[in-house]
This record gives structure tokens, sequence and C-alpha cells, in this order.
């Protein structure tokens, strides 16, 4: 197996039949964007309506990602297998069925479980929609071109998502959000059958059970337990919970390489391309995530806007590296994919440092323009290294190979927010302790102490000029820890740029 690092030569070229299959495919790649961020603006209402524990809030929140990460190496496997079309329709009903049993759960356990069923379907719709694009367009150019509409298609959801979200929440109650997914999924039911090719490995052999179920006991207990030792200390329940994943994950290693038809095929690994292309995906989406989740909370906790405010200020986040991405495969024809991504890298680092810069008294202006700069060059990686790794596998491969691309992206994004989010937790503490007011009741003191978001809802019943000095240090101690991440990522970066230079020497010709 090989990748390619120069312009491959012409195939067969697409016709209008694959561009409006392409738009097909956009569908729900848009719903799932959308899925991801409105849920959060949901939550307040939701909360209300429901009364979940704090436990069960944070089901609600996090099992979507969880079952997702879960099932995408045995979905990708599974398209491969009994076709990647059908694979896509099953799980388009899915969603939908899933997203009406979540509109209208009446209990916080029946939402939990609604989010845990559109997980699994959703866990369908990604892989399924990229391998879907390697037999749409044989034609590397066109190829290139359509991975990237495929990834602004999702950044373009992501940021529509909040705009969408909060209209949906003023003049609807909670479950609306989850209404969206219906009609979108019922045209992907009645459009793709018309124009999305089918493609299964005749070759395949049947699917392991057992290897389904060793993966699921892998990487559900590992996402778990990383993200609660990363959010909540080393626990005896989280170092378990990580200690069983990887155990599980060695018994469904030796099983794969025992088995003559694998549920995941080991023998990818061994191209260091493709193994150095993950990693890099990887390393860029926890810096991008980590990092670009914190930009709604400065503009709405500390530069003031309401959540509709921030929301429109975050639209150019989105719109503009998506019409980067669209555009980089045209320099991708003359300029090697390696070369672009040590460059991407460079100006990605470049925009995380500016955004380190911010203080409280920052303009959105700025941390927008700053964003803009590092989410190009992350933009940019992202489609060039997803063209390399699909590129990189024979067809009977493709399905496997997105799930691959799909699982490093995930486990960045939990990764990200969970390494991140401690630290800027940890140094808006040790900012508190030095710069709080003195003069606190003993329920602000300790409501203030861990998160800015504590420290707005102590000032409410605070004297003026109390609130006054308890803001002013939450705003600057969350905009150091701001700051802080914001270096990281741009320290991820530079690590990102050395990678690629290492891997480049393995780019060789592409797999037919």
């Amino acid at each position: 197996m090989t990748t390619s690092d120069t312009p491959e030569v012409e195939n067969e070229r697409a016709g209008v039949r694959e561009w409006l299959g392409l738009a097909t495919l956009t569908l729900p790649l848009l719903l799932l964007a959308l899925d991801v961020s409105v849920l959060y603006l949901a939550a307040p209402q939701l909360s209300a309506d429901l009364d979940p524990s704090a436990t069960q809030q944070l089901w609600i929140l996090d099992i979507y990602g969880f079952f997702i990460a879960g099932f995408l190496v045995t979905m990708g496997t599974l398209g491969d297998r009994i076709g990647r079309r059908k694979l896509l329709l099953i799980g388009g009903g899915a969603f939908a069925a899933a997203s009406l049993m979540a509109a209208y759960a009446p209990t916080a356990e029946l939402l939990i479980v609604a989010r845990a069923l559109l997980g699994i379907a959703g866990a369908t719709l990604m892989p399924s929609t990229l391998a879907l694009l390697r037999n749409l367009f044989r034609d590397p150019a066109q190829r290139s071109f359509a991975i990237a509409v495929w990834m602004a298609t999702f950044m373009a959801g992501a940021a529509l998502g909040p705009v969408v979200g909060g209209f949906m929440l003023e003049h609807f109650w909670w479950g609306s959000v989850f209404l969206l997914g219906v009609p979108v999924m019922v045209l992907l039911l009645i459009f793709g059958p018309l124009l999305l090719p089918e493609y299964a490995d005749p070759n395949a052999g049947k699917v392991d059970l057992l290897s389904v179920a060793l993966s699921l006991m892998a990487m559900l207990p590992l996402v778990y337990g990383v993200k609660r030792l990363v959010g909540d200390g080393f626990e005896l329940v989280s170092l378990a919970a990580v200690g069983f994943g990887l155990l599980a994950g060695v018994v469904f290693v030796r099983r794969q390489r025992r088995l003559p038809n694998p549920l995941l095929d080991l023998s990818l690994f061994a191209n260091k391309a493709f193994t150095g292309v993950l990693l890099i995906l990887l390393v860029v989406v926890i810096a991008q995530n980590g990092t670009f989740y914190l930009v709604p909370q400065f503009l709405q906790m500390v530069s003031e806007l309401s959540a509709l405010q921030a929301a429109v200020w975050m639209i150019p986040m989105a719109a503009v590296p998506a019409i980067g991405a669209v555009i980089v495969p045209r320099f991708a024809r003359r300029i090697a994919h390696s070369t672009l991504i040590i460059a991407s890298a460079v100006l990605a680092a470049v925009g995380f440092g500016l955004v380190a810069l911010i203080s409280p008294g920052t303009g959105p202006g700025w941390l927008v323009a700053a964003a803009i700069v590092a989410l190009l060059g992350t933009s940019v990686i992202g489609v060039l290294a997803t063209d390399l790794v699909i590129g990189s596998v024979p067809q009977q491969r493709t399905g496997t190979a997105a799930a691959l691309n799909e699982t490093s992206s995930e486990l960045g994004v939990g990764l990200g927010v969970a390494v991140m989010g401690s630290v800027v937790a940890a140094v808006y503490r040790a900012g508190m302790v030095d710069t709080a007011p003195s003069a606190l009741p003993d329920g602000a003191e300790e409501a203030s102490a861990d998160s800015l978001v504590g420290a707005l809802g102590a000032a409410v019943d605070l004297p003026p000029h109390l609130a006054e000095s308890l803001l002013s240090a939450g705003r600057q101690a969350f905009t150091n820890g701001f700051g802080v991440a914001a270096s990281i990522s741009a320290g991820l970066l530079v690590v990102v740029g050395l990678l690629m230079l290492r891997v480049r020497r393995h780019l060789s010709s592409p797999t037919p």
C-alpha cells in the first residue's frame, strides 16, 4: 500500500450524476455537524423541562460522541462488506427515528437512550459518506475537490448550528433541534438510491461478532476513562475504565491477527505514511477543538455578547476556512501535499499564537480574525490529510480507512476539549487564588473558585463594587487559561510540521 505525494494520472471523470450524488452526501454530513453544536444551546431549556441529575446531564451531552467513536470502526468495515450505500440508508432511517424519539423524550433516561441510538446511527453516516466519494470520483483531482466540499460542509454546519439552534429555541421548545434530522434523512432516503453507487467487497467474508464486541469493549471504556481522567483527575473508576479498554484493545488486536477476514485490517498500519497521516490528523484536531470550543465562552462570558451575537461572530470562523478548503485542491495539483501541509501548519501555529495574545478587553474582531488564520491552516491540513488517507488504500478497504480517519477525529475532539479544558481550569483556579476579592461570602467564594460560570452566577447576589471586582478577576483568570491553551495548540502545530517532514519520505505513488 502506498500514499500519494504527487498528482495522480487522470482516470474516468465524474459527470452530472456524480456531482448530484455529492450534494446528496452533504445532507447527512450537514445534519451531523448541526447536531454537534445545537444541543449545547438547548441544554438550559432541556434541564428545566426534564430536570436531569448532574450525571444524567453529562450523559445526555456525551453519550452521542462516545457511541460514534465506539462504533466507527465496526460500521466502516460493515459498509465495505454489506454495501456502503445500503449502510448509509439504514443509518439515515435509524437517525430519523432516533431524532423523533429524542425530540419527544418525556424523561432524561429516554433522552439518554435516544442520544445513544443517534450515536450508533451517526457512526454509519460519516465513514459511508467519505468512502462513497471514492466510488463517485475516480479522477484524483475531482476526488480532492469532493473531499474539500465534504469537509467544508461539516465546517459550515458547525458554524450554522448555533445560529439555527438559537432561532429554533427562540421560537420552539428544546426538542425542535432534534427534528431537524427528520426531513434531511427523508431526502437522503429518496435521492440516495437514485444517485449513489453501491459498493461491497465481494471477498470480505462474514462479520466477526466477537470482534465487534471487543472493539466496543475497547473504545467505549477508553474514551470514557480518558475524559474522566483529564476532567476529574486520577480516580479509581477512571483508571479502571482506561485499563479495561486497553486490555480489551490488546485482545482485539490479537484476534484480528488470527482471523482470515478481520474486522480491522491491521496491515493498513504497516504503511508508515498512512499511520503518520492519521497521527497528524489526531494532533491537528486536538489543537483545533481544544482551543476553539473556548471561543464562544470567551465571547459570551468575557466580551458579554448574547448567545446569538456570539454565534453570528463565529460564522466567519467557519465560512472563511470552508472557502479555503474548497480552493486548496487547485494548489494541490501543482504543489505536493506534504509541502502544503507543512506550510499550513506554520500558518496555523501563527494563528494560535495570535489567539494567545488576547486580553479581557480584546474585541471580538481581533479574536475572530486570529482564529480564522489558525482555522485556515488546520482546515487545509484536514482536507489534504484526508485525501491522502482515502487515496492510499485499495478500493475494498476505503470504508475501513474512512472509519479510522473519523475515529482519529473523534478521539481528537474528545481529547482536545478534555485536555485544554483541564488546562484552562487549572490556570483559572491558580489565578483566582491570587486575585479574587478577599471579602467574598463563603458561598460566593466557593462558587467562583472553579469556573467563570460560577463567578458570573455568584456575582448576581453581590454588591456592585464586589461583583465588579469578582468578575474582573474571573475574566482575567479565564483569559489567561485561554491564552495558555492557544499557546499549547501553537506548539502542537509545530509538532505537526515536524511529523510531516518525517512522513513525507514515505509518500509514493498512489494505489489505483
